[in-house]
């Protein structure tokens, strides 16, 4: 069994060095830079000078680390983008949760066989879908092939509508009982569609089997052991920890920048895409998540199992689907796991090579009306992940 607390002596490396008498009597040639530090700076003003207001990114190799910052942390007082300040995550909790998942089934609790009906009796039915045939790795994979629900709790793209129902919570069975009043996309198993259906369903899942919040197991299992105190599932709370950037979102291409910091709560509460945290955090989590520290390689073996998945613009050419991540090619070569998160005003991704070695979460803090300003932008943010990860150590 992973170890799911760490000590502090197991979280710090000693480097021995040994010199000898003639390496000493004469200086050292000069160590190559770490990282061409200049070209992730210029990554991150491209992303700025392409409308986005606030660009942060942290990019942690075994040569050192290099953050950047461009644009401003709030146009309106035109302050800086804070370093390492408080994100929300988005969907980047789908990662959290499938770990806890894959911890549960590395415990005899659950297996990625177990339909939904099995583990949720009653709560899949009607319009054709049917639990009885979606399997918990249907859901951690998006294979399920229900309906997301989001298009139900924000059915116009408006300023009007983000204020009117912002504040609203739904329970985590009202947002399934939405989604099952729609026909699904597909049989179960037989393609891929993006839900965050699935996840909802998935805390419910770690809550019926635990007796716990999912929220408590992710605590628990991942955020301590791992020692992420900046990292948390805020509940209800709507505001960010200072310090932190405003997110600012054009909801039609000639509208308004509009403050979004406090979060849509319809979509921003559930183990779809409820947690916050810091660059720092999050690639720290990436990194022990690959290097074994939270789940056996069995376990994890069968998260990185993928399957294809339609190209769209959401997802890089190649893109493949796992359990709670994606695997990405990289143009140098191999890949990189990770997951991206977005709501309004905001885009985090957080990615890292499969070995490992390097890890980048890059967080936007503005998103645009215009759909081909958005497609550029994806097109720069997808170009400063992948030149980030193929740069030599």
């Amino acid at each position: 069994m992973v170890l799911r607390r760490l000590s502090s002596s197991a979280a710090v490396l000693a480097l021995a060095v040994s010199v000898s008498p003639t390496a000493a009597a004469s200086p050292a040639p000069p160590r190559p830079p770490a990282v061409d530090r200049s070209s992730v700076q210029q990554d991150a003003d491209a992303l700025r000078d392409a409308g986005v207001t606030g660009v942060s990114v942290r990019l942690e190799t075994p040569r050192g680390t290099v953050t950047a910052r461009s644009g401003v942390g709030d146009p309106v007082s035109g302050r800086p983008v804070p370093e390492d300040g408080h994100l929300r995550l988005g969907s980047v909790t789908k990662m959290f949760v499938a770990t806890v998942v894959l911890q549960l089934v590395e415990e005899k609790r659950l297996t990625l066989d177990r339909t939904v009906e099995e583990l949720l009796p009653g709560v899949v039915t009607g319009a054709g879908n049917d639990g009885r045939a979606i399997t918990l790795r249907d859901l951690l994979r998006h294979t399920s092939g229900l309906y997301d629900y989001t298009a139900d709790v924000f059915p116009e793209h408006s300023a009007a509508a983000y204020y009117a129902r912002r504040w609203h919570v739904y329970r985590p069975a009202q947002l399934v009982a939405m989604a099952v009043r729609h026909e699904p996309a597909f049989p179960p198993g037989t393609d891929w569609e993006y839900s965050n259906t699935n996840y909802v369903l998935a805390g419910m899942v770690v809550e019926k089997v635990t007796g716990r919040s999912w929220e408590q197991e992710v605590r628990d299992r991942v955020l301590r052991p791992l020692g992420l105190r900046h990292t948390d599932v805020p509940g209800t709370r709507p505001f960010l920890p200072q310090p932190h950037a405003a997110n600012h979102q054009q909801f039609t291409p000639d509208g308004p920048m509009v403050d979004t910091t406090i979060p849509y709560r319809p979509f921003d509460l559930g183990a779809d895409g409820a947690m916050t945290g810091t660059a720092r955090d999050l690639n720290r989590f990436l990194t022990g998540l690959v290097r074994g520290r939270l789940l056996e390689p069995a376990a994890f073996a069968a998260m990185r199992t993928t399957v294809p998945m339609p190209r769209d613009r959401d997802h890089p050419a190649g893109t493949r689907s796992g359990l709670g991540l994606f695997f990405t090619p990289l143009s140098c070569g191999g890949g990189y796991l990770g997951h991206g998160g977005s709501g309004f005003g905001y885009l985090v991704r957080a990615a890292i090579t499969t070995d490992g070695r390097r890890s980048v979460t890059v967080s936007t803090h503005s998103r645009p009306g215009d759909p081909r300003t958005a497609d550029r932008q994806e097109d720069i943010l997808r170009r400063l992940v992948d030149r980030a990860l193929c740069r030599p150590a």
